[in-house]
């Protein structure tokens, strides 16, 4: 996918932005730029799956607390609907595999629709799910490694498929994986995570497994602990260029 053209009179502001997907059925692609928005700067991309029962605009909102410079964030939402959630908004879910390729296509147009506007890395591209949102996103980064960078799991579990994981050898070892689970979470227990990791780490993924002090909530040290995780690996790839421009030109497509 082609690296944006478009210039700007004035660039665009840090906040959240709101489209549609016209060839797929008006499917809703919302956007959080960053403040001090850089049209020459490659950015790393972050596509937000939610949880069962949440929806689109509610997961962007973890956006800003990761970081409020350093991505441009998408989020999704899922084809069924399942009534009100608690907030008394419309709440989503992802539903079973059969969803799974209208998803995979949603979110490469979308990424493709986000890159057109702006200037997205290209392997930078990382899929955050929350609870049901990370099966999800664990579902098309462990099947489609060639195509993002990383998969983020917040208090979710990686499917299996008849009693293994979904992954196959050796792609999938090209992916890294930050897995961040509530100690306390009674959904999905700790030991799922911690299953997972072992999965992961015995595969040879770069993977790192975090566990915080909650239930299944969101923990503010998550977010730090993932900005840590993404910046660290992207200061890493530019120190291995001579100059910024060298690293800029790098990207063109």
């Amino acid at each position: 996918m082609p690296r944006s053209s478009m210039t700007w009179p004035v660039p665009p502001t840090e906040g959240f932005y709101t489209s549609e997907l016209p060839t797929l059925q008006a499917q809703p692609v919302r956007t959080f730029l960053p403040t001090g928005y850089e049209p020459n700067y490659p950015y790393p991309l972050v596509v937000f799956f939610h949880g069962v029962a949440g929806s689109d605009e509610q997961v962007l909102r973890l956006a800003p607390r990761i970081s409020r410079r350093n991505y441009i964030c998408i989020s999704l939402r899922g084809p069924q609907s399942v009534g009100m959630s608690e907030d008394g908004t419309p709440g989503f879910s992802w539903g079973d595999k059969e969803n799974d390729p209208f998803i995979e296509e949603y979110l490469l147009r979308a990424v493709e629709q986000t890159r057109r506007c702006y200037h997205v890395h290209s392997e930078r591209i990382y899929l955050a799910g929350v609870s049901e949102g990370a099966a999800l996103a664990y579902r098309i980064g462990l099947t489609m490694p060639e195509k993002v960078a990383g998969v983020i799991s917040l208090n979710g579990t990686m499917p299996m498929s008849n009693g293994g994981p979904l992954f196959r050898l050796p792609d999938v070892r090209q992916l890294r994986v930050f897995i961040g689970h509530g100690i306390a979470n009674p959904t999905v227990p700790l030991e799922s995570a911690r299953r997972d990791y072992r999965l992961l780490y015995g595969a040879g993924v770069d993977v790192q497994f975090q566990p915080y002090p909650v239930a299944n909530q969101m923990h503010p040290h998550m977010f730090r602990d993932i900005n840590r995780w993404i910046m660290n690996k992207v200061e890493a790839e530019f120190a291995e260029f001579e100059d910024r421009e060298d690293y800029l030109e790098g990207e063109e497509v």
